[in-house]
């Protein structure tokens, strides 16, 4: 069963880079206090997560964060290297915090993972985005099959 609006986010950890190297940051740390927008992709470095889905919300960090959002973050089923490079090659900055979640535990506990296994991704992340307030989900955004619709920065905006 996939996350709902109202449920409270599952505790968990993802890895992230760090000044000497991966570290880890916990839900709590992420979520407590926050009001934040996570979103989703099947993968780092593919087509439409590159082209559209993580450039949409570098280029709207701004509009974001002016409706009172603290932290953009975006999962993905990749190593802390893949999605620290891919962030870098985004030019991500401080826009978009880049969470790696390596063997989709986080993933599997949001019950929005994908098998990929058909086009050799294994286990992944389908497209999606929440807002969440305080650790509290107040939207859920899950694209249908090879859509990138609801995810996208602009339908955050348009949600806060």
């Amino acid at each position: 069963m996939s996350i709902k609006t109202g449920d409270r986010m599952p505790e968990g950890k993802f890895g992230v880079m760090g000044a000497n190297g991966p570290e880890s940051i916990t839900t709590d740390s992420l979520f407590k206090g926050r009001r934040v927008v996570l979103f989703s992709v099947p993968g780092a470095f593919t087509p439409t997560c590159s082209a559209k889905h993580l450039p949409g919300f570098v280029e709207h960090a701004d509009a974001l964060k002016s409706k009172g959002v603290d932290t953009i973050a975006c999962i993905a089923v990749n190593d802390t290297f893949v999605m620290d490079a891919w962030g870098k090659s985004a030019a991500c900055g401080d826009k978009v915090m880049m969470l790696a979640d390596g063997n989709a535990e986080y993933t599997k506990k949001l019950g929005l993972e994908l098998d990929a296994s058909g086009f050799g991704m294994g286990t992944r992340g389908q497209r999606f985005s929440l807002i969440v307030n305080d650790g509290v989900v107040e939207q859920v955004n899950i694209e249908g099959p090879g859509e990138f619709k609801v995810s996208s920065a602009e339908h955050a905006l348009s949600q806060l």
